[in-house]
């Protein structure tokens, strides 16, 4: 019976290898199938992307804030953008690699959204400055 034992002993680690193994094979399934879960985001190469960006943390906030109050987010980002992209704050479509890191990741984990009602980033702090992010659609 000794020997059955151990030998059961034996195959229970095993199975928990196996199983654990199994598990992670599984998570890396859902985060690329799903999109980590959600099951509204799949895999993209590009995003149509708008953003607002200040240099000062403090007027970021302040835009940040007029947003959550209901402002349009093209209005929000003529006033308070500082950098080129005016017009709203569009920068078009981007593909990955295209832009800087902490921006590239925040961009491609937002769902798309609408210029009235936006699903924003948190502030994203880059070499530039601070951004706000909105993705209008992916591909």
């Amino acid at each position: 019976m000794a020997k059955k034992t151990s030998g059961s002993n034996d195959k229970k680690p095993a199975d928990k290898k196996a199983g654990k193994g199994n598990a992670k094979a599984e998570e890396s399934g859902d985060k690329k199938g799903k999109g980590g879960g959600s099951g509204a985001l799949k895999l993209a190469t590009s995003v149509n992307v708008r953003h607002i960006l200040c240099e000062k943390q403090s007027r970021a906030l302040e835009a940040l804030q007029k947003i959550q109050e209901g402002q349009r987010f093209d209005k929000v980002a003529q006033e308070y953008s500082e950098d080129k992209a005016k017009a709203g704050g569009s920068l078009g479509w981007q593909v990955r690699g295209s832009m800087v890191g902490a921006f590239q990741d925040a961009a491609f984990a937002l769902q798309p959204s609408t210029v009235d009602k936006p699903i924003l980033s948190p502030l994203v702090k880059t070499q530039f400055g601070y951004h706000i992010i909105m993705v209008e659609g992916r591909k």
